[in-house]
């Protein structure tokens, strides 16, 4: 390629990517279950954007609540 990429930017430029989808999994798990390192933490803390960890944080908080309470109606239906 030359100097101008397909993008249209050069070399020097390039836009910063956020992070992946499996990244912010497990950032989100690690946090959730408190295993999360230092060296995680710092990458999620200076990530281009606060939001994938934010949306992804509260539908896991949703997520876990609904299966709580789920397997608390089984338990108690099974009484």
């Amino acid at each position: 390629m030359t100097e101008k990429q397909e993008n249209g930017q050069t070399p020097d430029n390039r836009t910063r990517k956020g992070p992946g989808v499996l990244k912010v999994m497990q950032s989100i798990l690690a946090g959730a279950l408190g295993v999360q390192s230092d060296k995680r933490r710092e990458e999620d803390f200076s990530s281009h954007s606060p939001w994938p960890y934010i949306i992804a944080g509260i539908l896991f908080t949703v997520g876990f609540v609904v299966t709580l309470v789920v397997v608390v109606k089984l338990v108690l239906a099974g009484q």
